[in-house]
């Protein structure tokens, strides 16, 4: 690899303007690219086969009217005061002219919804009064024909009486016909005996008359109690249905959709998808309708589901950033034109790796941290790599080098271990694919891409840049003193052993406090309440807390799965049902049913927690809801829930499932790579812990300032909440890729001293001596292009450029320049031990490519352009008693 780079160093020096144009080209291409196949980008945050995902399609497949995401527009009145009829009239047109957008399924009036909830209510106390009167009326009704049946049996007992004292005339009569006889009869007693006989007829008509009176009063009697039984029945019927309403109602008390102060109402916008896979198009176009809609005496904001807004990727605090690294360059090489090679060969590379990358969004989805990663990275790696091959062309300059000579040397020298750093980068990010989470995987591929890039421009770019230079990267006073570089003293005593330890204590127990903070470290997404606080996202996030309660912000869809399907006519008893049960919950302020579907065997209902779709109780009320049955006389009926709140959680629990895996990646990986380059057993070890100290310290830190809220008014995070869910991911493999390129130009400068002579403990100081310059400024470098993110407006952003600017702080100056030199001096010539076994069978990785600087010695001519030219130069040193005998103590600069 060694000669590979230094032939392309040469090339490049002697077809410079050829490599120039080529990028050139190449940059064009990109852009070129990039306008014909670039798509949109996503401000969501999505991942497929959770269990929010499963709840969405069980509703796409079974109940799409309530399938698709909602996004909230909040009404305010700038007075506070109640909304006016020209104002309510407004709004609604306002939401009327979102139904023809693409992707709008429809909007709903937060007026006309409350209306529709307060006649509801209005019908049940007014059903409740009528089923009273209907009650009295029966009651009524019952009174009277329960008299009227008092006074038929009264009648019935009279004719009963008649009828039984007619019986005993007529049996009377008939006893004395018999016993007068029928010879004795003579016409006058017969004549009475008829007459007596038809006095009994004409008794016995009156009674069966009346006993016909009585037939037909009880006729009429019994169906006046069929249609009094008849009534109550449908009373009872319209009351259960009433009752059944009222509970309802009771459960979606809590929900409003018009503020009880009249002065702040919701619009709701019903998409045809899910909110993350809405269009980017259609937000914008909903959000500039916001921005213009104009109503007197009205202020509108869109809430984050809508008004996620694509981070720009450059920004003013990016800026201040580059700034700074300018400066830096400048303070260190001490001339503008040096100082501009590195920014201009970071720019190219992020400009085509950027350029790369976003041409293919239209083929897969990604999300609106993707490039600036990748820009982040691309900058700070694509700074530091032109930087540490320029500074080592600049060196051997000065030593009196050949310009191509010093240029190819360099490329095979520094720039093989600018390879080899930014390989171990580009495989801890492209490991980020083994998590299976796909915008994660595309994440690290796109970051990988902006640090092959950096790679490719520092070994092919900045050395035409270089040539075309020449020696004008040197100052006057240093071309003046070409080849008379005059004497380097170099440390000759080690440090005291005394320092090393109170040096490693203090720093293991400082970086210990600080990753206290880590242990309640929470995952989340970004909500309004974490945008800038004059975003239209953070206006609507407090109004809806202020006005509506904090779950306004996040409710829940829950998914009630029945044992199988229901009649129609039990569909209102079910809700009830299900939704008593969803209401027992401690952390629920209201259920409001949405309904069921076609085949009535899923039932939808809004769910609205009592905290913000951050908080603790609304992660536990998801959990609590999953875990809940339903007892019905079906058997047993699951709940599942979904919404933007339910979908957050999922992402961050799935991220937070698979961090100890990537970090055992890493870790592991680390160690191996380690080995190899400095054939060492406990050097990847304690370069390692080292590692893990600056990640713990590092999310400390963000949990400190982010979670905690600490140090608020100089970071801007006015309301503190989860740290972003897949950020402790993204630092691992970043900060991994960065503490071992910092590792290696620090630790290997101690393995060449020790190498050439130097005790094992004179030789920590000699590497970290000849080290630290270099490291010093690349460190600086890097946290000031990532601080410069943190001033972003994106709260995204925000912690991204915080965590990855604090972590190279903690490795750079604290890991690597003080812990790691005390361990290697306690460890002394053992940190050094090596297995003879594994001695023989590791490759010789030379990192260095020290086998191609002695191939071109100091003293050699350099060919390309006649001017002499010399490696790295002797320095004059004092002996070393320690040092092994037959070595000179030398340093290489």
């Amino acid at each position: 690899m060694a000669g590979l780079l230094y032939r392309l160093g040469r090339f490049s020096a002697r077809r410079a303007w050829s490599v120039v144009i080529a990028w050139i080209v190449i940059i064009g291409i990109a852009g070129l690219t990039y306008g014909l196949f670039a798509g949109t980008i996503s401000s969501a945050i999505s991942i497929p086969n959770t269990k929010t995902s499963q709840v969405q399609d069980q509703l796409a497949d079974k109940f799409p009217s309530a399938n698709g995401g909602n996004g909230s527009i909040v009404f305010e009145t700038t007075d506070g005061k109640a909304f006016t009829d020209a104002q309510k009239t407004e709004v609604t047109s306002f939401l009327d002219g979102l139904k023809d957008l693409d992707g709008v399924k429809d909007v709903r009036d937060g007026f006309a919804t409350q209306d529709q909830l307060d006649e509801q209510r209005q019908k049940i106390t007014d059903g409740r009064e009528q089923i009273a009167d209907g009650r009295k009326q029966i009651e009524d009704g019952q009174a009277q024909l329960d008299a009227q049946k008092a006074q038929l049996e009264s009648g019935k007992q009279q004719i009963a009486d008649a009828q039984a004292q007619l019986d005993a005339q007529k049996a009377q009569a008939q006893a004395q016909a018999q016993a007068a006889g029928a010879a004795a009869s003579s016409a006058a007693a017969q004549a009475q005996a008829q007459a007596g006989q038809q006095q009994l007829a004409q008794a016995q008509a009156q009674i069966d008359a009346q006993q016909q009176q009585i037939t037909s009063g009880e006729q009429q009697i019994q169906a006046a109690q069929q249609e009094i039984d008849a009534n109550t029945t449908k009373l009872d019927d319209s009351e259960r249905e009433l009752e059944q309403g009222s509970d309802l109602l009771a459960l979606s008390k809590g929900i409003r959709f018009v503020s009880t102060n009249e002065s702040a109402a919701i619009g709701t916008v019903q998409f045809t998808t899910s909110t993350n896979e809405v269009p980017a198009e259609t937000k914008d176009a909903i959000t500039s309708k916001a921005d213009d809609a104009g109503i007197d005496g009205v202020d509108v904001y869109v809430s984050q589901d809508i008004a996620q807004g694509v981070p720009s990727i450059l920004g003013p605090g990016e800026v201040i950033g580059l700034v700074v690294a300018a400066i830096v360059l400048f303070l260190m090489l001490r001339t503008v034109i040096g100082a501009a090679v590195p920014l201009l060969s970071a720019v190219l590379g992020v400009g085509v790796a950027s350029l790369a990358a976003l041409s293919f969004s239209s083929l897969v989805e990604f999300i609106s941290v993707t490039p600036v990663l990748g820009v982040m990275l691309g900058l700070a790696v694509g700074i530091d790599y032109s930087l540490f091959i320029m500074n080592r062309h600049r060196t051997q300059l000065k030593a009196g080098m050949g310009v191509h000579e010093s240029i190819g040397l360099a490329n095979g020298t520094s720039g093989n271990a600018v390879v080899f750093a930014g390989a171990t980068v580009i495989v801890a990010l492209l490991a980020l694919n083994i998590t299976g989470i796909p915008f994660l995987g595309l994440m690290g591929t796109v970051g990988a891409v902006a640090v092959l890039f950096a790679i490719l421009i520092a070994t092919s770019f900045t050395p035409a840049l270089m040539s075309l230079l020449g020696m004008r990267l040197l100052r006057k006073k240093e071309r003046a003193r070409i080849g008379d570089t005059g004497s380097i003293r170099v440390p000759n005593k080690p440090m005291s052993t005394w320092r090393a330890v109170i040096t490693l204590v203090a720093g293991v127990a400082v970086l210990g406090t600080i990753a206290l903070p880590a242990t309640q470290m929470r995952l989340g997404l970004p909500t309004g309440a974490s945008e800038a606080t004059d975003s239209s996202q953070y206006m609507a996030y407090k109004a809806l807390e202020r006005e509506f309660g904090a779950g306004q912000n996040g409710p829940l869809l829950v998914v009630a799965d029945l044992p199988k399907a229901i009649a129609e006519d039990d569909v209102t008893a079910t809700e009830v049902t299900i939704g008593k049960a969803l209401v027992q919950n401690d952390d629920v302020d209201a259920v409001l049913p949405i309904g069921a579907s076609k085949d009535r065997d899923i039932i939808a209902f809004q769910v609205k927690p009592a905290g913000g779709p951050d908080s603790i109780s609304t992660e536990e009320l998801v959990k609590d809801l999953r875990e809940q049955t339903v007892s019905s006389d079906d058997g047993r009926i699951t709940l599942g829930v979904a919404g933007n709140a339910s979908a957050n959680i999922d992402v961050s629990e799935k991220l937070a499932d698979v961090l100890p895996l990537y970090l055992v990646v890493v870790v592991g990986l680390s160690l191996i790579i380690l080995i190899l380059v400095f054939r060492s057993i406990l050097v990847p070890i304690t370069a390692t812990a080292g590692f893990i100290l600056s990640i713990l310290a590092s999310f400390g830190g963000l949990t400190a300032i982010y979670q905690f809220g600490w140090l608020s008014s100089v970071f801007g995070t006015h309301d503190p909440g989860p740290i972003l869910s897949f950020l402790p991911i993204i630092e691992i493999g970043i900060l991994f890729g960065l503490a071992m390129d910092y590792q290696l130009f620090l630790v290997s400068g101690m393995r060449e001293a020790y190498a050439h002579g130097a005790s094992a403990k004179v030789a920590v100081q000699r590497g970290l001596h000849a080290g630290r310059a270099v490291v010093t400024a690349a460190a600086i470098i890097m946290i000031s292009v990532f601080s410069g993110f943190i001033f972003s407006e994106s709260s995204t952003i925000k912690p991204i450029g915080f965590g990855l600017a604090f972590g190279v702080l903690v490795d750079a100056f604290v890991v690597r320049m003080l812990l790691i030199p005390a361990v290697m001096h306690l460890l002394g010539r053992s940190a050094w031990w090596i297995p003879k076994w594994l001695d023989r069978i590791l490759p010789d990785v030379d990192v260095e490519g020290a086998k191609l600087e002695r191939s071109h010695p100091s003293d050699a001519r350099g060919h390309d352009d006649g001017a002499a030219h010399r490696g790295s130069h002797a320095a004059d040193v004092e002996p070393d008693a320690n040092a092994h005998e037959g070595h000179t103590p030398t340093h290489r600069a």
